[in-house]
């Protein structure tokens, strides 16, 4: 009988690792070493939303639950895996492209988006991911999905930064009001996030998973996958850092 592989999923956690726009930079330095105290301490500075993370529903509504008010079995469970791999810089997933993965879950399922965007991990090309629409965040809840990981940065589209100097900002927002007649219909905030965060009184996602192409590849064998995705144990946060780990067999 084969054992089971374990395959970790996590990005490591080091000063100037990329985070999401806005979001607080991560920062590790030495507090204690050896040489002074006897002991080596390691001063960790980051967000919640740090690297490989899960989101709680608190992370877009206030009403909704923190993530010590989740139980347990959202953080783990056997997965079914969606390729997406092919699909290009910013496309909107669709419920067809998503239906053969939908086909296969069962209650307790979590269900990974393997893009491939990990290979563009570190470059300014991380941002622009293929995201979820709301429809097919809707099929995902509609599906009795609770637990939905992703390998990039957000399910939502992550908005261009723009250009870095300041007066290049200011140069294209003149020239956009130049041209524009009439002010743009406001879309909605993180609705992926939303829809999913919400389902089943309380859903969780996943993001910035490490290459799932392993995965796929145990699953198109017919391998079982499972995944543990348990955060730290934060009072009343919105989301954390987690050591995803998948077992294959």
């Amino acid at each position: 009988m084969t054992a089971p592989v374990l395959h970790d999923l996590t990005h490591q956690v080091t000063t100037g690792m990329p985070v999401y726009p806005g979001d607080p930079e991560v920062s590790l330095r030495p507090a204690l070493t050896t040489d002074t105290a006897g002991v080596n301490v390691l001063s960790v500075h980051l967000g919640s939303q740090s690297g490989t993370h899960v989101d709680a529903p608190y992370h877009v509504d206030v009403t909704w639950p923190t993530l010590d008010g989740l139980p347990l079995e959202r953080f783990t469970g056997p997965a079914v895996i969606a390729d997406l791999r092919a699909l290009p810089a910013r496309t909107a997933v669709t419920p067809d492209q998503l239906a053969p993965a939908l086909a296969r879950v069962t209650p307790g399922t979590i269900l990974l988006l393997a893009t491939g965007w990990p290979r563009f991990w570190g470059t300014d090309r991380y941002l622009a991911h293929p995201y979820l629409t709301p429809e097919a965040a809707e099929a995902i809840a509609a599906a009795g999905v609770r637990t939905v990981g992703v390998d990039a940065l957000s399910v939502d589209p992550t908005p261009d930064p723009g250009p870095a100097d300041p007066a290049v900002a200011a140069l294209l927002a003149g020239l956009a009001d130049e041209h524009d007649t009439a002010p743009a219909a406001a879309e909605p905030v993180l609705a992926a996030h939303r829809i999913l965060l919400a389902a089943g009184g309380g859903g969780v996602i996943v993001e910035n998973l490490t290459d799932l192409t392993p995965l796929l590849e145990a699953q198109a064998r017919d391998k079982p996958v499972s995944l543990s995705l348990f955060p730290l144990r934060l009072a009343a946060a919105d989301g954390a850092p987690v050591r995803a780990v998948a077992r294959v067999g």
